[in-house]
């Protein structure tokens, strides 16, 4: 207040809003002092030239690994550059975009890392999208070129003028082509990547990243980890997610190993077994599957010893994820933050599990880049005050790939900037923070309606422009809700027919919207619950009021109880049950409409194998949500312990019930 009022008696013509809540000692400290991220980074070298110098230092050190496959670094080298030639020869070169959709190989990283030798920036396309985005993103970005998969080359509807080269048929192609490195074409300020995120306008953008950003991030974040040559790498993200930017090029610059196998797929009983075999000394994981991997070690009384990293990131870090994770023992643990627009990791903080904590700090900014809360003046908060979250420094994208006027929107110029050379960018993230008196960061939501689903980034206004495409649908909202398994999205949808009282033409509709719906957009976009109303709720001044919207909650939107009627259906429904933490399942519930998601179809698969001893696919969840038709298609295929199993499981709640 003292602040305030002498602002008012210096500038008493002054809005309100800005006039400075901070003394200049203040500003001095937020600004300046908790910002001290300067270094020395080599933002003079692209990333595929840091790989080539670790190649010529440890050539025989192995680079890449999948399954029983492996590349040293100099084989990896070699092989990349035969490829960077050819693409050369097809006209790839500086701020040329590639095109990449390729399920997870050798011959994946080979291409990555040829298309930055030949000058160009990849693009990477989720085999697993729906083939509407997948077309949009190649139009999009512009790309001439795709490199793929034989069993892929088929997937995509492609333009003419898109050519396609087959990876794992070239190799005959490619022995005609130099195995020595190339003479490097691209400058630290050309392009490395571009990765399509959701979009507001219903269609996705593309954020543009350059070789000098990327590689001052990556020296930047290899000291906070405490990087070295020694590390074992699991590469778990999707190309589509930056974090798998991280994950290839951390360890591939930095000289360690790097463990391309098909993780995500894989049940936690597999997942554990690769990081035993493998000795895996750093994770990096959404929350959620983090999670669900500490409570299947605990249940099974094991640790993982080996992890000596585990970064968590992609969404917040919640407040039981802390007391899971005594499981690795020797890990250190770090709360990693950041928009895709700046550089994947803005923000870290090393989490100390054995200090009482109730919030999980986002921490502080690291690698020349530099992190404000300010309020709608750009004003900086004071402590504890909420504020936007908005970066600046070098290490920023470049902007949104052909969208001018987005990039002005959201890199702005920098009201703090004081370098000499000036001309300094400020990314408003649309995140809300405050600082604890020692200056870091806690993280405290979205200021619009953009949310992250398991470790997702989703702007809710793409899920609606879609609904609002499909033929019956007049009006369409979209919202989060906390659903007993973590957050879940129901959309709200006005139809010109009120079907408000007609259950099953509604069934017959909702069928059909999601069946649409997963054909252009991909399944962690698809709401969990679609309601219909006869409005939409307005403000007094005719905007839509989203407060106003009929609110409940996930067990709520459970359909009418069916009990089961076998053993085996009550066993699995029980394991539903406990894995989406409802109070019970019923025959005709829907796995994915209780809140199920990937994540959690790992965990039931996992428990099946554990205590019913039946070999389950993940695909067969997928395939067959239902409890009724899951139960059914597994009834039969049960080992020839099952019996046994069950006796012994029956033997053991008894024995349980005794010692309670």
């Amino acid at each position: 207040f003292g602040n305030l009022f002498e602002a008012l008696t210096q500038q008493p013509q002054q809005l309100l809003g800005e006039l400075p809540l901070l003394s200049k000692e203040e500003q001095q400290q937020i600004i300046h002092d908790w910002n001290r991220t300067e270094a020395s980074y080599p933002s003079d070298q692209c990333i595929h030239q840091l790989i080539e110098i670790q190649a010529d230092r440890t050539p025989d050190a192995v680079a890449v690994i999948f399954g029983d496959q492996e590349l040293t670094y100099r084989e990896l080298n070699r092989k990349a550059n035969q490829l960077a030639y050819k693409l050369q020869a097809l006209g790839v070169g500086p701020d040329v975009l590639v095109g990449i959709a390729m399920e997870r190989s050798l011959e994946m990283v080979v291409g990555l890392l040829a298309i930055l030798k030949a000058g160009g920036a990849y693009v990477p396309l989720d085999p697993e999208y729906p083939q509407d985005r997948l077309t949009y993103m190649m139009e999009d970005s512009g790309i001439q070129l795709l490199l793929t998969q034989s069993n892929l080359q088929n997937q995509f509807s492609i333009s003419n003028h898109v050519q396609t080269l087959v990876l794992d048929q070239g190799s005959e192609l490619l022995r005609a082509y130099s195995e020595a490195n190339l003479s490097n074409i691209a400058q630290p300020e050309n392009l490395a990547y571009v990765i399509y995120t959701s979009g507001s306008t219903g269609k996705p953008k593309g954020v543009v990243i350059s070789h000098a950003a990327l590689s001052m991030h990556l020296t930047a974040i290899a000291a906070h980890y405490r990087f070295s040559e020694q590390e074992k790498v699991l590469q778990f993200a999707s190309l589509s997610f930056d974090a798998a930017s991280e994950q290839i090029w951390e360890s591939l610059s930095h000289g360690a190993s790097l463990y391309v196998d098909n993780y995500p797929r894989m049940s936690y009983v597999e997942l554990s077994e690769s990081i035993h075999r493998n000795s895996i000394t750093f994770l990096n994981l959404p929350p959620a599957y983090l999670m669900g991997y500490a409570n299947f070690l605990q249940s099974e009384g094991r640790c993982d010893e080996s992890i000596r990293v585990c970064v968590v990131g992609g969404e917040a870090w919640g407040a039981t994820l802390s007391s899971g994770l005594h499981v690795f023992p020797n890990a250190r643990f770090f709360n990693a933050y950041g928009p895709t627009e700046t550089v994947i990791t803005p923000l870290s903080w090393e989490v100390v599990l054995d200090k009482a904590q109730q919030t999980i700090p986002i921490g502080r900014a690291i690698g020349e880049r530099f992190a404000y809360l300010l309020d709608d003046n750009f004003n900086c908060q004071p402590v504890s005050v909420v504020g936007e979250i908005c970066i600046a420094g070098k290490v920023l994208a470049r902007g949104y790939h052909q969208r001018p006027a987005l990039t002005a929107e959201r890199f702005i110029p920098d009201p703090f900037d004081s370098s000499e050379q000036g001309g300094g960018r400020l990314y408003r993230t649309g995140d809300l923070a405050r600082y604890r008196a020692d200056g870091v960061i806690e993280y405290m939501g979205r200021i619009d309606h953009q949310v992250k689903i398991r470790g997702f980034r989703i702007e809710l206004g793409e899920i609606e422009t879609r609904l609002q495409e499909h033929e019956a649908i007049r009006e369409a909202v979209v919202i989060d809700i906390e659903g007993p398994s973590g957050k879940q999205l129901v959309g709200y949808l006005v139809t010109d027919t009120n079907l408000s009282d007609e259950l099953e033409q509604q069934a017959i509709l909702r069928s059909s919207l999601r069946d649409y719906l997963r054909e252009v957009l991909p399944d962690y976009m698809v709401p969990a619950h679609l309601l219909f109303l006869d409005k939409l709720p307005l403000t007094p001044n005719g905007k839509l009021d989203r407060k106003a919207l009929p609110r409940t909650d996930a067990s709520q939107l459970q359909q009418e109880y069916i009990a089961p009627q076998s053993e085996l259906e009550q066993r699995i429904a029980d394991i539903w049950a406990d894995v989406l933490k409802v109070e019970k399942v019923g025959l005709t519930d829907n796995f994915f409409k209780l809140g199920g998601h990937s994540l959690l179809v790992v965990s039931v698969v996992s428990r099946l194998r554990m205590t019913l001893g039946l070999k389950v696919e993940p695909s067969i969840l997928f395939q067959y949500p239902i409890l009724r038709d899951f139960a059914s298609r597994l009834d039969g295929q049960e080992d020839s312990e099952f019996e046994e199993k069950l006796r012994r499981l029956d033997l053991f709640s008894e024995e349980l019930e005794t010692f309670e």
